[in-house]
């Protein structure tokens, strides 16, 4: 039977391989971990309000009774499309007669990768047990010390990025220092803990309509904290971030810094020797495939796709719709019938800021603070 390989159990590559479920094909799922995880809440974990399994589950498990897939977790080092070959990287070889790429994005430091040690961003469950170890750390470094210079620098958090991640990720910060570790020290009090989001844009949730990117300003600053717009930033080290805003240069003493400011595709795009975009992203057609090769298609995060015009955002939505495109495409290859256009269909965005708090957008109805918070956790438990 056909042999189809998918790089990546992400939405993408999960939805695609469910897709092909009855089909006459052999598929072997490739990935680095051994886990897929449900990244929307991965700050959550990072901030110790759910545990690892709660959003994720092992990809055999959830496999399992798909009896025409085979499980592998490996890294894939290259791809061989004139060989139809992948390579991984203990340097073993897998042909393969179709390819689904939904290999991901990454953190980008826009050339400044020297800072990824001192703010990690949130892409795996690895990234996010630093994260947490970092936070909690600095609640217990501050307890312990006796300079309130110093003990204000831990207590310091610095969200750097005000998209959806950030957001969320400071709306949480606030509210484990004024909720959950109440009455948890007897030398601080977490209450007086300070987190600043700093944005280089001029509003947050810059993807969201005006007004509700200030809906959510305001609840944020509600919640207490303390929202930076029109500030970039321009150095990390171990105790402040210096960042330029309309007063000049600023020096903001933390100790705790989070990124969450720039995605950039997986590099496994280079590997596909087809021109990419400037985020490293791989252009594909309405069939998904790459230039020249109708039997390798590229979805989620790293595709760079289009529909009706307009490009298609990086969410999980879109992955999803992606993966099951582009697994009828191999079956409509297999018949030897016309291939199927990617058309993407937005059910909306949702972004939670903190306890009853959130914005939402569904279509032309926009909503936010107590009722987007409702309609948010009922979305993410669905």
């Amino acid at each position: 039977m056909p042999h189809v390989i998918i790089v990546g159990c992400g939405f993408g590559g999960l939805a695609a391989a469910r897709a092909l479920a009855d089909a006459k094909v052999d598929i072997t799922m490739i990935d680095r971990s051994n886990h897929h995880l449900f990244q929307p809440l991965l700050y959550q974990v990072a901030t110790a309000g759910l545990s690892a399994p709660a959003i994720s589950a092992p990809i055999r498990s959830i496999l399992a009774s798909q009896r025409n897939v085979t499980s592998l977790m490996a890294a894939v080092a290259d791809i061989d499309v004139a060989r139809k070959k992948v390579v991984l990287e203990d340097g073993s070889e897998i042909a393969y007669d179709y390819l689904i790429v939904a290999a991901g994005s990454t953190h980008s430091y826009f050339g400044h990768d020297e800072w990824a040690p001192l703010a990690p961003g949130l892409k795996t469950l690895e990234d996010a047990f630093d994260i947490r170890r970092r936070i909690l750390m600095a609640f217990e470094y501050a307890e312990r010390e006796d300079d309130p210079v110093r003990r204000d620098e831990w207590l310091t958090f610095t969200v750097i990025g005000a998209g959806a991640t950030g957001v969320e990720m400071a709306g949480t910060l606030i509210e484990i220092a004024r909720h959950t570790l109440s009455g948890e020290f007897r030398r601080i009090d977490p209450h007086h803990a300070k987190v600043v989001l700093l944005e280089g844009s001029d509003r947050v949730l810059a993807a969201y309509p005006s007004d509700l990117s200030e809906k959510a300003r305001v609840q944020l600053v509600k919640l207490g904290v303390d929202v930076r717009t029109g500030s970039r930033v321009t150095d990390i080290d171990e105790e402040c971030v210096r960042y330029s805003d309309k007063e000049g240069e600023q020096r903001l003493a933390s100790r705790t810094v989070i990124w969450s400011a720039g995605v950039a595709a997986s590099p496994l795009g280079k590997a596909l020797n087809v021109p990419l975009d400037r985020a490293g992203r791989v252009p594909v057609g309405g069939e998904l495939s790459i230039p020249g090769h109708p039997e390798v298609f590229v979805i989620g995060d790293l595709a760079a796709a289009t529909s009706d015009g307009k490009p298609v955002p990086g969410v999980s939505p879109a992955a999803k719709q992606m993966g099951r495109v582009a697994a009828r495409n191999v079956l409509a290859h297999m018949a030897g019938k016309a291939p199927e256009n990617f058309v993407y269909q937005d059910y909306g965005s949702l972004a939670t800021i903190g306890r009853k708090a959130a914005v939402a957008m569904v279509g032309k109805l926009k909503f936010s603070g107590y009722p987007a918070w409702l309609f948010w956790l009922f979305i993410h438990v669905y």
